[in-house]
């Protein structure tokens, strides 16, 4: 058999389940501790039991020593079986139920043993040590076998050694206390095995609920694929614990909320800030496809709750398409004023081909100068006061779109922007955003007027936009740059809510403000200021044919 094919039969014997192989190596470690508690605790014990044993035979011949009679008699009496000596020291050895009591002389000659044949011979080891003085404990051999011995001298009453005392404990006895305390151990170990069996079991069966009843290779596949799939798809995935710390960031929400790794384990405020984002995403802001700002990403979000008091939210990027969308309605405003200007124009035509057959011909060109010269005018006056060519062709077509509208769209006398936006697109954004609100809230009343006033102030650029329109409540001033929030309604290919949001956003993000309160006339006036929205001036020449500084020119 190959050792492969022997590994895979090894291999198939073994649960596969999780939970199985937890419990079969937990009840094997519970099982190994016991055993090696137990043999732990036999180890010592045997030494234990000598000691003790040789402890009692020590103090069992001490105390026989400290018998002066037995001295008196061991020296005035000889050796016999029926002696003094032998009858005490029988009594001492009934009483304490040790194997023998044996006094000798100091030749080592005994005067006592319960073989009373081996009274008056020599004992069996050498009893120097004690006839020296010493006390002895130790395990011997001699005439009744293996015994736990105690030697102790024996004086007389001047305190001289006339022999000694010598105390056996049976060596069977002690072995015989050391296998009775091995039951009682080894039921103990069992029952702590059997608690640990089944702590490991329930704890098993909970692991069991918690992984679905996976196997290893199975979540060890889950994981991989799991992997995969939240760097591989293209919608940014926040995960966050029961307590709202954040726990899993994907690659493509690392890109749209402008987060890094260091962000895992720290709450949404702390890592995002405060603002809707955190809201959404903490869910403070409850519903589905839920929009909001961060940075200059449009963001689409919703928020899943998970079984552990987590959550799982998804993150679609929705920049292109909102600016699409934006697209899309400035197309569609441009096609109607051009429908609306085809049609004007039809009429221009049939009114001029009508002078012209009735041969009104001064009257006729009076009549082209006037409709040339109204957007002449127009054109004329937005570029000798805004002199940045995106801006200037902005508002040039904003002001055809009004006019088509029934709006009139005017430039304040205070405007005045030279060309040296440090960011026109953003510029462009906000006038924009600003002037589409201002005539979708004037359209179709009376006298509907919108105002553009843009100046310049050293580095700073300030725009202020009115409209005689309804205004906006008080209550309701900090509200409408709130992401998702709009009174109008929501059009098919895009949100609502986002471009007073937008407009803040850029604002902010170049230090400055946008608020909105009430125009002198009625209505709503919003006022953007961007502190460093123009470029310093370029140094001029002198007349002189020198060139002056850029201090000496602002200077000026």
């Amino acid at each position: 058999m190959s050792p492969a094919s022997l590994t895979r039969r090894l291999r198939l014997g073994l649960p596969r389940r999780m939970f199985a192989q937890v419990l079969l190596m937990q009840v094997a470690i519970a099982a190994g501790v016991a055993v090696l508690a137990t043999g732990l605790f036999l180890a010592p014990l045997s030494d234990q039991l000598d000691d003790q044993a040789m402890r009692r035979a020590l103090s069992i011949a001490q105390t026989t020593a400290a018998q002066p009679q037995i001295a008196e008699d061991l020296v005035r009496t000889p050796a016999t079986a029926g002696g003094p000596v032998q009858r005490e020291a029988e009594r001492i050895r009934a009483a304490t139920r040790a194997e023998y009591v044996v006094v000798m002389d100091r030749r080592g000659v005994r005067w006592s043993h319960p073989t009373a044949r081996e009274i008056g011979r020599l004992v069996s080891t050498d009893p120097g040590q004690a006839l020296a003085g010493h006390e002895v404990m130790q395990i011997d051999d001699g005439t009744l076998g293996r015994t736990a011995r105690g030697k102790v001298p024996l004086r007389d009453g001047d305190g001289r050694i006339v022999g000694a005392v010598s105390v056996g404990i049976a060596y069977d006895n002690v072995r015989a206390r050391l296998l009775h305390a091995i039951p009682g151990l080894f039921a103990y170990a069992g029952g702590a095995l059997a608690v640990g069996a089944l702590a490991a079991w329930l704890i098993s069966r909970r692991l069991q609920r918690q992984t679905r009843d996976l196997a290893f290779s199975d979540i060890s596949a889950l994981l991989a694929e799991r992997e995969a799939m939240l760097h591989g798809i293209r919608e940014g995935v926040v995960a966050l614990d029961r307590t709202g710390r954040i726990r899993l960031l994907n690659d493509e929400a690392r890109r749209l909320l402008g987060l890094g790794d260091e962000a895992v384990g720290h709450s949404l405020d702390e890592a995002l800030g405060t603002g809707r984002t955190a809201d959404v995403l903490a869910g403070r802001v409850t519903g589905t496809d839920l929009l909001t700002v961060r940075g200059q990403r449009v963001l689409v979000a919703n928020r899943m709750p998970t079984d552990d008091g987590g959550a799982v939210a998804t993150l679609r990027d929705r920049t292109e398409l909102e600016q699409l969308g934006r697209e899309l309605d400035s197309t569609r405003g441009l096609i109607d004023a051009l429908r609306a200007q085809d049609h004007e124009h039809a009429n221009r035509m049939h009114t001029l081909l009508g002078l012209l057959e009735l041969e009104m011909y001064d009257d006729a060109v009076e009549f082209v100068g006037e409709v040339v010269g109204d957007h002449r005018a127009t054109a004329e006056e937005v570029a000798g006061k805004i002199q940045d060519p995106l801006l200037a062709a902005l508002l040039v077509g904003k002001a055809t779109v009004a006019a088509e509208r029934g709006v009139a769209l005017r430039l304040s006398e205070r405007t005045g922007l030279p060309d040296r936006l440090v960011d026109p697109q953003g510029l462009v954004t906000v006038v924009g955003n600003l002037v589409d609100n201002a005539l979708d809230a004037v359209a179709g009343t009376a006298h509907a007027r919108v105002e553009v006033e843009l100046r310049a102030d050293g580095r700073a650029a300030t725009l202020t936009v009115r409209d005689t329109g309804p205004g906006i409540p008080v209550e309701q001033r900090e509200l409408i740059f709130t992401e998702g929030w709009s009174t109008k309604q929501r059009p098919a290919h895009r949100e609502r809510g986002i471009g007073l949001s937008l407009v803040r956003r850029l604002a902010e993000r170049q230090g400055g403000t946008a608020r909105v309160g009430e125009a002198a006339g009625g209505g709503a006036e919003f006022t953007v200021v961007l502190p460093d929205a123009l470029a310093r001036p370029e140094p001029a020449l002198s007349t002189r044919g020198g060139a002056h500084t850029g201090a000496e020119e602002e200077s000026r």
